[in-house]
């Protein structure tokens, strides 16, 4: 999806809203110098046309801490099909899937609030038909986060 059909005003509210999806229609009007209607329908205009995709929510450090793990799985036959990232889409821990070059096929990031959910998982994963092969690491901390 291009952002050339958007204007400063487009930027300007994606901005705001990366920064805090919960900023209410009335404090971004105000910062734009738009209506709270006007906001709202280029809000609903850029969601159809995928510039926002989503609203998520960012755990704090006071949130139970979450242990993340990294799965690099290895398809059989080196399938280009969709069926195992189907599977895995039906996962709620996975936040993350990519498609890999090189001796493994897909990089897949697990958040659970437990190890014993990790465990619970990669055995999930290790049983969908098509996936020859894993390897599982778990974060230990957390050096730079970026996101």
């Amino acid at each position: 999806m291009a952002n050339s059909h958007l204007d400063e005003i487009d930027l300007r509210i994606v901005e705001m809203l990366t920064a805090n999806a919960r900023t209410p229609l009335a404090s971004v009007a105000l910062q734009v110098h738009l209506s709270r209607n006007a906001v709202r329908q280029r809000i609903e205009r850029m969601e159809r046309d995928g510039v926002i995709a989503g609203y998520t929510v960012v755990r704090g450090s006071s949130a139970a801490r979450q242990v993340t793990a990294i799965v690099m799985i290895y398809r059989a036959d080196r399938m280009r099909d969709d069926r195992v990232v189907a599977e895995l889409r039906r996962i709620p821990e996975v936040v993350r899937c990519d498609v890999l070059s090189g001796e493994y096929d897909l990089f897949v990031t697990l958040q659970a609030d437990s190890m014993d959910r990790i465990g619970q998982i990669w055995e999930q994963v290790a049983a969908i038909p098509g996936v020859a092969n894993t390897v599982t690491a778990v974060s230990l901390t957390r050096a730079i986060d970026r996101s």
